[in-house]
């Protein structure tokens, strides 16, 4: 089992400044670096408390690459349909030379309705959209006078500039929030997976897992190559009561982000997006004590967090990154680091293989 830190920004300004945040993460990330961990990865979204400090997750990867020396960079996930293919197959380009062949590229699909009228993109052409940028942007960054003639976008021929450092081109990831049949679809395709178990039953994450597995074997690729990365947010302290506070204030406060964010569900209904128009009243039915009863949240003490991740290893299968994030929401930098202490110190050594 491998390990890794994750970025969601979710928070309003007057909690914290975007340049504190930044610094922040950058520091993270080079304790991160220097402790072995594997990747770290950060988020799209645009306009809103809910994420709104990432809307360039390849920009703030950058200021990550240049301050560290191994440990994996990674786009969890920056949205195709909201750019151009060109623009964003050579902005992956760069970030892998900059990292020095580093990067792992992740790519999701979006499903908050304001940010799809903010780029004036349908959002029933999400699911299209997103197939044919991701394969343009594999055919760009590992094919030469490539020409697209697709739906959205024809152009070409051209041969993209930088060329990445990894070849035919760094490992693609599908964000997958819930659907099983996008998760097969990411293993027929050999793109590796990034799911979210606190917005999904434990059957259905089960299911998915299960379902790309299947079809990444039935492919023919050896199944050990199949990368999974599972994220969690985590709230680790020495002692359990104060972890499990941090828990309930901080889920809160994302709960109350999260659903000015998705408010304009309640009058946006897609074929692209089956069920989410009754996402509002899941996420307002949202309770800490049976997310972490479920195991959908890290909480406690080093031991607490151990048996949880050992949990997950037994239900989902010990060949996951586990990416979790230790500073959520305006969490103070110094608890920050102290749980990526007790996480690196008291927790992973017990999964090292």
């Amino acid at each position: 089992m491998k390990f890794g830190l994750n970025f969601f920004p979710v928070f309003s300004p007057d909690r914290k400044t975007a340049g504190d945040y930044y610094r922040e993460v950058i520091d993270l990330s080079e304790r991160a670096d220097r402790a072995g961990l594997e990747h770290v990865q950060t988020v799209e979204h645009h306009g809103s408390p809910y994420g709104g400090y990432s809307p360039d997750p390849i920009t703030l990867l950058a200021a990550i690459a240049a301050r560290t020396e191994r440990i994996r960079i990674t786009t969890g996930a920056v949205i195709p349909a909201f750019l151009h293919p060109l623009k964003l197959a050579g902005k992956l380009a760069m970030l892998d030379n900059l990292s020095g062949g580093r990067l792992d590229a992740g790519f999701g699909r979006g499903f908050l309705p304001d940010e799809f009228d903010w780029f004036d993109v349908p959002m029933d052409e999400s699911r299209r959209r997103f197939d044919e940028g991701v394969d343009a942007c594999r055919r760009l960054l590992s094919e030469v006078d490539v020409k697209i003639e697709g739906e959205f976008h024809s152009f070409g021929p051209v041969t993209l500039l930088p060329r990445p450092v990894q070849q035919p081109y760094p490992p693609f990831f599908v964000a997958s929030a819930s659907n099983p049949e996008s998760c097969a679809a990411a293993g027929t395709a050999g793109h590796h997976l990034q799911v979210v178990p606190s917005i999904v039953s434990q059957e259905t994450l089960t299911e998915m897992i299960e379902g790309y597995r299947t079809a990444w074997a039935a492919s023919g690729r050896r199944p050990e190559d199949g990368r999974i990365q599972i994220k969690y947010t985590c709230y680790l302290a020495e002692d359990r009561a104060t972890a499990l506070a941090w828990g309930e204030k901080f889920e809160n406060n994302y709960i109350e982000q999260m659903s000015g964010a998705i408010a304009s569900w309640a009058s946006t209904t897609s074929g692209a997006y089956q069920g989410y128009e009754k996402l509002i009243e899941k996420v307002r039915a949202y309770d800490f004590e049976d997310s972490l009863t479920q195991n959908k949240v890290l909480a406690g003490t080093p031991d607490d967090v151990a048996g949880q991740i050992s949990w997950i290893a037994e239900n989902f299968g010990s060949d996951l990154s586990v990416s979790v994030q230790l500073n959520p929401g305006y969490l103070d930098h110094e608890h920050a680091v102290r749980a990526l202490d007790l996480f690196t110190s008291g927790v992973v050594p017990r999964f090292d293989a």
